[in-house]
């Protein structure tokens, strides 16, 4: 892949400071970058409003900055782009692929556990479709939410399975059942928010994404986003999924845990602690964040046989 096509983001949800885990996914994300000789922007994804701290935003762009982590272009926030995620939405509706949906979450309980359904791997009741037009829709209650059919088609037999494929560059092959192992998923939620699925499917074919590095948790998004592109007539980017930070009690290193805001009083230090977890070989010592950086690309390229912007 060339460089004029590659085009790498990283997109923290401003909810704290970056962490040290959050740091391993925006090198890893600008070293791809870098290697192919391509773009690397910075996406703030704050749809998810009452999550969001304020000033939040500001202070991870200063970290990253400290870091020698700057993007090509100004930083985009979701929170300024309905009006995409709008327009998606309706195409979805009008093409019979989304529908309005007037559960709560004790009714979509209520409804699984009567049809004996279990939880889903992310800890939620799968959906039941009980708002599904082939089944009557609404049924005279007012729309809360809105979601996508996990469906070959639309008009597919309710329990038709609908298996997504990918090549992850790290984790390799990977398959999966959306129907039966996620449901039909929310798009807008009752609250009114945009869920993160259509926003992050929208802003990365509008952003021109050619490739997604990530944490290796957001692999199970892979599918419903895969099965959302192809929806709405978008291309697909290749994804690198890479191993996650663990605290101490052996889970993921996040904000809901306690991670501690990353400490930055030694920029290559922090780099350097990042580039060990990514797998990188022990690099020479240098005298700046921008120094440790270009021996890092180089690094990268050699793991990844990146090759002359392929």
């Amino acid at each position: 892949m060339s460089g004029a096509s590659y085009t790498g983001r990283f997109a923290p949800s401003p909810t704290g400071p970056l962490h040290a885990g959050s740091l391993v996914a925006a090198l890893a994300s600008w070293l791809d970058a870098r290697a192919h000789g391509g773009r690397w922007l910075v996406r703030i994804e704050d749809v998810d409003t009452p999550r969001c701290v304020p000033g939040a935003d500001e202070l991870i762009l200063k970290q990253l900055a400290a870091c020698g982590l700057l993007p090509d272009e100004p930083p985009v926030w979701q929170s300024r782009r309905g009006d995409l995620y709008q327009a998606a939405l309706e195409r979805l509706l009008s093409s019979g692929w989304a529908y309005p949906c007037g559960c709560s979450r004790r009714d979509i309980e209520a409804a699984a556990q009567a049809r004996g359904l279990a939880r889903s791997r992310h800890g939620e009741r799968i959906y039941p479709g009980t708002c599904r037009p082939a089944r009557g829709g609404l049924h005279g209650r007012e729309g809360r939410s809105v979601r996508l059919l996990a469906a070959p088609s639309p008009d597919a037999p309710e329990n038709a399975p609908l298996w997504i494929e990918w090549q992850d560059r790290r984790l390799g092959p990977q398959r999966q059942d959306v129907a039966a192992e996620v449901g039909d998923f929310v798009l807008r939620r009752a609250d009114g928010l945009w869920a993160y699925q259509l926003a992050v499917v929208v802003d990365d074919a509008l952003q021109g994404v050619s490739d997604v590095v990530r944490g290796e948790d957001l692999a199970d998004n892979t599918p419903r986003q895969i099965h959302l592109q192809r929806r709405l007539g978008l291309p697909t980017p290749r994804y690198l999924h890479t191993p996650l930070v663990l605290g101490a009690n052996g889970e993921k290193l996040s904000k809901q845990n306690g991670a501690a805001a990353l400490e930055l009083d030694d920029p290559v230090e922090a780099l350097a602690q990042a580039g060990r977890a990514l797998g990188l070989p022990p690099l020479a010592p240098a005298a700046s964040a921008a120094e440790w950086l270009a021996k890092a690309v180089a690094a990268w390229q050699a793991r990844w046989r990146v090759r002359d912007g392929v």
